[in-house]
């Protein structure tokens, strides 16, 4: 899952991203309105979290800019004012959801997950295939009963073969789902994630590698 984390507040910003890459999201970072437009415009985001008392161009903007452009994205807004009627402001702006300053970190990755589970298909919150079960609420994954200890990437990895659902998936496609843009090294890094991971799943093995097109969760022989 991708989320695009806005807020003008430097350490708020930081506390929330590195909490989110380490329940295994691929996040980006932007401090003001301008940016994050110009993120969302370039990217695919499942999540913004959105500050919308932002200096300079407001939040309440930013959600007008993405209802009007048809931006795909779902926004969770962040606000010190938590009455009424700025929730149902917020609301009617185009946000789906609104979450009041200060705010518990738990109940904010909740809010979060949930947001990304609404821009895709529904699908099971467990993701089984060939033995391997990945928990998308519970962070835990799998196989044949044997509890994996997966690093946040190795376990986004291994979600997205598993969506996929027998598909193959290139080296873009696993970086737009796992990795956040400003990683410059992304490319080794997918075959670097994908060597660990295939060690930590043991034999036989399960991830395929499709010659010259990318990767898929494949029925052992």
């Amino acid at each position: 899952m991708r989320v695009l984390v806005v807020e003008d507040e430097e350490f708020l910003r930081e506390m929330i991203a590195e909490g989110l890459r380490r329940d295994a999201l691929a996040v980006d970072e932007a401090g003001d309105g301008l940016e994050a437009l110009r993120r969302l415009r370039l990217g695919e985001y499942d999540v913004l979290v959105l500050d919308r008392d932002l200096p300079g161009l407001h939040g309440d903007e930013v959600c007008r800019q993405i209802v009007r452009e048809r931006l795909l994205t779902r926004v969770l807004m962040l606000t010190a004012s938590g009455t009424v009627r700025d929730r149902v402001e917020g609301l009617g702006l185009g946000a789906d959801d609104y979450l009041t300053k200060p705010f518990s970190y738990d109940e904010l990755l909740a809010r979060v997950l949930a947001l990304g589970r609404r821009a895709h298909p529904a699908l099971p919150p467990v993701l089984e295939r060939c033995g391997v079960a990945v928990d998308t609420a519970r962070r835990t994954a799998t196989r044949d009963g044997r509890r994996l200890a997966l690093s946040r990437k190795e376990f986004a990895v291994l979600e997205a073969l598993l969506r996929a659902e027998g598909a193959v998936l290139g080296n873009d496609d696993l970086i737009e789902r796992v990795w956040e843009q400003d990683t410059s090294y992304r490319t080794n890094a997918v075959r670097v994630t994908l060597s660990k991971l295939r060690a930590k799943l043991g034999e036989p093995q399960l991830i395929e590698t499709v010659p010259g097109v990318g990767y898929r969760i494949a029925d052992p022989l």
